[in-house]
C-alpha cells in the first residue's frame, strides 16, 4: 500500500475508535436495570496503584492504532474493523443486559496528589463507574493480540495482560471483569472468522 493508504487508514481507525466509544457512553447513559457491584474480597487485596494509569491510558489507544498501519490492503482493514465492530455489538449487548458498577469509594480522592491521580481523575471524568463487566479494555486488547499473533507471536498476549493490570490497579474494574473481557474478545475474534472469514 502507498504512504496515503496509510494515513487514510489510521484516520479511519481513530474515527472509528470515537464512534464507537460514543455507545459506550450511551450505555451508560441508558442502562435499563440499576446496576449492580461485583465485588469480591480478591478485589480488596489488590492495591490502588494510580501510576498503572499511564498504561491504561497511553498503551491501549497506540497498539490498536499500530494494528491498523500493519494490514497489507483495504480489504484487510475491512475485515478487522468488522471484527471491532462485532465486539461492540457484543459488549453493547452485556452492558445493557446486566449493568455493572464499580464503587464510589473506588474513585480518585479530590486531594489528587499525584500526577497519576490527575490524570485517572480526567479519565474518569468521561468515563463513569458503569460498563464495568465485562472489560471493554480488556476485551479490545484480547482482539488486538489475536490480530497481531501472526506477526507477533506469543509476545501479543502481553498487551491484554497488561491492560488487565492496569484495569485492575487504577480501580477502574472488578477482578471478575478482566477474564471475561478476555473472553469475550477472543470470542469475537472466532465467531467473526465464522461468519465473515479470518
Amino acid at each position: 500500500m502507498r504512504l496515503a493508504d496509510y494515513v487514510i487508514n489510521l484516520v479511519l481507525s481513530g474515527v472509528l475508535i470515537v464512534g464507537g466509544y460514543q455507545f459506550y457512553f450511551w450505555c451508560q447513559r441508558n442502562a435499563p436495570f440499576e446496576a449492580r457491584e461485583l465485588g469480591s474480597f480478591i478485589d480488596d487485596l489488590i492495591p490502588y496503584a494510580p501510576r498503572w494509569v499511564w498504561v491504561y491510558g497511553f498503551l491501549y489507544f497506540p497498539v490498536i492504532l499500530y494494528l491498523s498501519v500493519i494490514l497489507k490492503s483495504a480489504q484487510q482493514f475491512t475485515q478487522v474493523a468488522s471484527s471491532y465492530m462485532l465486539l461492540l455489538a457484543l459488549q453493547v449487548a452485556c452492558f445493557l443486559a446486566f449493568p455493572v458498577r464499580t464503587p464510589q469509594s473506588w474513585r480518585v480522592p479530590p486531594e489528587r496528589r499525584m500526577l497519576s491521580e490527575r490524570f485517572l481523575a480526567f479519565v474518569q471524568r468521561f468515563d463513569g463507574p458503569s460498563n464495568s463487566f465485562p472489560s471493554m479494555h480488556t476485551s479490545m486488547a484480547m482482539l488486538t493480540a489475536l490480530h497481531l499473533y501472526d506477526r507477533h507471536g506469543m509476545a501479543t498476549f502481553a498487551f491484554p495482560a497488561l491492560i488487565g493490570l492496569s484495569c485492575l490497579f487504577t480501580k477502574q474494574h472488578y477482578v471478575v471483569d478482566i477474564p471475561a473481557g478476555a473472553a469475550l474478545g477472543w470470542f469475537a475474534h472466532d465467531l467473526h472468522a465464522t461468519l465473515i472469514g479470518p
